[in-house]
């Protein structure tokens, strides 16, 4: 199957910048879309920033300008780097990727890694 284990959260001051690592192992193959989602306390998990294939992506209104999405296909790894940090960008981030399989897409997510902005 898959695995998802992300990597780089913490504290940081307002202002700050921190950069996710996501990598991936197992039946990694027929990548769709790759992204970052983040999920906090009383809120429904929401997408932060996506990538295609392709190339294209896709960032929150909050995110866009401040974070940025990149992979590194050869490494299996997916990173969100995030600059101008807020605190209102505290929660828990997840990596998730969907796979082609058959009788269609596949979505998998990893337990997520703790952000915390605060001075």
């Amino acid at each position: 199957q898959v695995q998802l284990v992300e990597s780089g959260g913490g504290l940081v001051q307002p202002g700050g910048s921190l950069r996710l690592s996501c990598v991936a192992s197992g039946s990694i193959f027929g990548i769709y879309t790759v992204g970052w989602y983040r999920q906090v306390p009383g809120k429904q998990r929401e997408l932060v920033a996506s990538i295609t294939n392709n190339g294209s992506t896709n960032y929150s209104d909050s995110a866009k300008g401040r974070f940025t999405i990149s992979r590194d296909n050869a490494k299996n790894k997916l990173y969100l780097q995030m600059n101008s940090l807020k605190p209102e960008d505290t929660a828990v981030y997840y990596c998730n990727t969907n796979l082609r399989r058959p009788g269609g897409l596949m979505t998998y997510w990893g337990e997520g890694t703790q952000v915390t902005v605060s001075s």
